[in-house]
């Protein structure tokens, strides 16, 4: 990627996405036994999250694994359903969209190629719609060339960022490796690569490129790493929890980031919780809160590949029965997930008797709704915590599982 320096707009901002004024206000409620405004408030700050559109643009020239890149951050295959289209030939002749499976909030967006004799920047974008993304994608498959640096610096001066990728770089170690199969070097040949990319934009005039090499078959290898980890610095705060949570479950390390973020969101969902507890009907927060639990576990299932149609595709993948990658899952959580079950666990773990003390406590009048609230708060983000650390372990052993590897 090019020195690029965003607009005002585009500054990154906090992970949680609560600015310090709402935590002072939200502070404020709390103290002042306002839990319902409370509630309230951070109720806006998770929908704002949840609805975080993020849109990818990606393209470059006929052939360079456009499609195939926006199947693989999708989690797909190239012949499974719904996935984009490739071929030796141009597929794409207008700009389509791919939502991810599992988070219909992050689109991916495949652009007609840029490699004709005719190619203007300007007039490209203009057609293929540039207001509508959030950042591009620009991949070559051998060479970057006069039309990738043009493109770059007009997305640059229109205001938005770009990223250099060079794909296929599987095919081009494989290759090596069998034209010297005896001083053949994969840091040296990717070293080369690297290399010959970054003088090429250079000498198109684009100052400072940083290229990332990747295999759209191994997304876990090479750059993919780095270029995630610097698109979750550049990316505004909603639009990076959107785009870490879409990701494919291909490391150990996407895991625990995918972990780390959720759990920042836990209190927030406790405080809602917190906050019903203190309105004076008796049963409501039981209902909200197991409510609550119910979605929010759904979720952490979906986004960590737990789900039966994310085990199966895994499964396929590694060539592995769906059965024997299943015997890795200990919660049954990750198997099943429904009110009955919920109650079934809140129970066992003690938060039943929880929960019919604060039934009983927001009988009695101002007192009873304070101590209410707490005691919600309390089982609430308890029993998310504990369920978030059960399908992450689970999800951790089911990917050790598949590749047989500490990946």
């Amino acid at each position: 990627m090019a020195d690029q320096t965003p607009p005002e707009s585009s500054v990154a901002e906090e992970y949680d996405i609560i600015t310090d004024e709402d935590i002072a206000e939200i502070r404020d409620a709390l103290e002042g036994g306002r839990l319902d405004e409370a509630a309230s408030k951070i109720l806006v700050s998770l929908e704002a999250l949840e609805n975080a559109r993020l849109d990818i643009a990606v393209t470059g020239e006929s052939g360079s694994g456009k499609s195939s890149f926006v199947n693989a951050i999708r989690g797909l295959h190239d012949d499974d359903e719904g996935a984009a289209a490739t071929g030796v030939v141009e597929t794409t002749m207008e700009p389509t969209p791919y939502p991810h499976p599992t988070h219909p909030n992050v689109t991916l967006w495949d652009l007609p190629g840029i490699g004709t004799p005719k190619f203007q920047s300007h007039a490209y974008l203009e057609r293929v719609g540039f207001s509508r993304y959030d950042f591009f994608i620009l991949i070559a498959s051998e060479r970057f060339r006069a039309n990738h640096a043009q493109l770059a610096r007009e997305i640059q001066d229109m205001g938005k960022r770009f990223y250099f990728v060079r794909s296929k770089v599987d095919a081009d170690l494989n290759a090596a490796k069998r034209r010297r199969p005896r001083s053949y070097s994969e840091e040296q040949v990717l070293t080369q690569i690297r290399d010959d990319c970054s003088q090429r934009l250079l000498a198109e005039g684009v100052a400072s490129p940083t290229v990332f090499l990747l295999s759209s078959w191994e997304l876990g290898s090479y750059d993919f790493v780095a270029l995630e980890e610097t698109l979750e610095k550049e990316l505004p705060g909603h639009k990076r929890h959107a785009f870490l949570l879409a990701l494919p479950n291909f490391s150990l390390g996407v895991l625990q980031r995918k972990k780390e973020a959720l759990q920042r969101q836990i209190w927030k969902l406790a405080t809602i919780s917190c906050g019903v507890a203190a309105v004076p009907i008796p049963g409501l927060s039981v209902a909200c809160d197991v409510t609550i639990l119910v979605k929010t576990l759904s979720e952490y299932r979906r986004t960590f590949g737990l789900d039966e149609e994310s085990l199966c595709k895994l499964a396929e993948k590694v060539g592995k029965p769906v059965e024997d990658i299943k015997e890795a899952i200990q919660s049954p959580l990750a198997r099943e997930i429904s009110r009955d079950l919920v109650l079934k666990l809140l129970t066992k773990a003690g938060g039943g008797a929880l929960m019919f003390i604060e039934y009983l406590a927001s009988t009695v009048p101002v007192f009873g709704s304070m101590a209410a609230g707490g005691i919600s708060f309390g089982t609430t983000y308890y029993m998310l915590r504990s369920f978030l650390d059960e399908v992450a372990r689970d999800a951790h052993s089911v990917l050790i599982k598949a590749f047989e590897t500490d990946v």
